[in-house]
């Protein structure tokens, strides 16, 4: 194997990684994937087609995170929800991925959410309402990044494709 296949085989599984990890959140994303486009365009000997993929793909992944944070603190600002609540939603998540593999993150996060809100407002109704609101508001801002992390690749599928096809 050449240097360039090694190159696009290296990115490539990064770049999977990436769009998995806009999703699930212990798996590194968006930051992998501009590493992985960055490793692209040095090492692919792609020339200039590299460094090109790797602007379109850092303005794709870097936009895609910004909406994502964007999205998420307006819709948890419009619904009072504090960072005290979401930080006890993160840690009772991280506990419940030990207690229960692979769904425990997602649901640890919810049950969390649900319970510092429950805490903080004492009204059941108010606090599944504003959990809701937020986990619906956190899954608008994943679905915003993966999109945009999803056509970086794309585009760097198609300028590999491009690539290897001519050489």
């Amino acid at each position: 194997m050449d240097g360039p296949a090694l190159a696009a085989l290296l990115t490539g599984l990064a770049l999977a990684v990436a769009v998995v990890g806009t999703i699930v959140p212990v798996l590194p994303g968006s930051v992998l994937g501009i590493l992985a486009l960055l490793e692209w365009a040095l090492f692919g000997r792609s020339g200039s087609a590299g460094w090109i993929v790797f602007a379109i793909g850092t303005v794709l992944f870097a936009a895609g995170m910004a909406a994502s944070y964007v999205i998420t603190g307006r819709k948890l600002a419009a619904r009072q929800v504090p960072n005290s609540s979401i930080l006890a939603a993160a840690v009772v998540g991280v506990v419940g991925m030990f207690v229960v593999p692979v769904l425990g993150l997602f649901i640890g996060f919810a049950v969390g959410l649900l319970g510092s809100e429950w805490v903080r407002t004492r009204d059941f109704r108010s606090a599944s309402s504003s959990s809701l609101a937020a986990l619906k508001a956190l899954g608008i801002g994943h679905l915003v990044e993966f999109a945009c992390a999803a056509t970086a690749v794309t585009i760097w599928v198609i300028a590999a494709w491009v690539y290897f096809s001519s050489r």
